[in-house]
């Protein structure tokens, strides 16, 4: 099978984690356990994902004229992703997630420095690139009018386009409309469609629920495509592990279902480590994973 090419278009963040016994009070200063740096941001974490299970990546995203933007840059590279469409902005800082880790969970604060500085016309530039893919694959740490360009351009040259709608906002009808699929978690998919019937819709929904699973409407029926129980270690880029699978199982002409599971198989591998890109797992380990779970049954 040849390698299906897909473009991922979105944030480029540098990870600060700090791991704690538990999360801090209001105005409460505690000890942690352990801190790291770590490459992240939706757009890298799911180019990387998909990079690891095989598909040719071509990023487009913006960092800053600093080490942090160096260092994102080279993880990409080493991870064997086109950076020709990364940005240098020369005004800005790098983007930069401060991220807390208790309690088998996360909280996370965004600041998108170069993020921000994509425009509408970076994606014109980036046509042919886009006209090229099997997939494209975006979310919504970058600037909404760069999305709706992006969808627009894959649409009109009839590239499937996976939106994964995080961190969340409501939409616009045209990236609604325009997008082959939809990815929202529960919380995400009640604002995405907090004014507007969802029923239009259903087809191209696949909601991920955590530990229960994703839910899917296949020929008008809901379905639920349960996850893989695994020991949680960190949540921590399971969503964007989720969506890098799902698109290279589509790119490589999955069904939806079989997708799902693909990807939920990937991203139960996920949590088992520490860290969004750290845990993501290469594409013999989900094959052996999936494997052993029908052995199972």
């Amino acid at each position: 099978m040849n390698k299906p090419t897909i473009t991922v278009i979105g944030s480029l963040n540098m990870d600060l984690v700090t791991v704690a016994a538990r999360f801090p009070n209001q105005g409460e200063t505690i000890l942690g356990e352990q801190f790291l740096t770590t490459p992240g941001g939706k757009g890298a974490n799911q180019a990387v994902a998909a990079a690891r299970l095989g598909a040719n990546i071509r990023m487009i995203g913006a960092v800053g004229d600093d080490a942090f933007g160096q260092e994102l840059i080279r993880s990409l590279q080493n991870e064997g992703i086109s950076v020709d469409y990364v940005k240098p902005v020369t005004h800005g800082s790098t983007g930069i997630a401060s991220i807390t880790i208790s309690e088998r969970d996360n909280r996370i604060i965004v600041v998108p420095g170069a993020n921000h500085a994509l425009t509408p016309e970076d994606l014109d530039s980036c046509e042919s690139v886009i006209a090229e893919s099997d997939v494209c694959l975006l979310q919504l740490e970058i600037p909404l009018p760069v999305v709706e360009r992006a969808v627009s351009i894959a649409h009109r040259h009839g590239v499937r386009v996976i939106v994964n709608p995080a961190p969340a906002q409501p939409l616009p009808p045209s990236v609604l409309e325009q997008a082959s699929f939809l990815t929202p978690n529960e919380h995400e998919r009640t604002i995405l469609f907090d004014k507007m019937d969802e029923e239009a819709f259903a087809d191209k929904l696949i909601v991920t629920e955590g530990a229960k699973g994703v839910r899917i409407w296949q020929d008008g029926q809901e379905r639920l495509i349960p996850s893989f129980q695994v020991p949680v270690v960190d949540t921590t880029g399971a969503g964007d592990t989720f969506n890098g699978a799902l698109a290279v199982a589509l790119a490589e002409g999955k069904p939806l279902d079989e997708a799902c599971r693909f990807a939920n198989a990937a991203a139960a591998l996920s949590v088992t480590k520490l860290g969004a890109q750290a845990g993501m797992p290469r594409r013999q380990e989900v094959e052996s994973f999936l494997s052993r779970q029908k052995e199972s049954h």
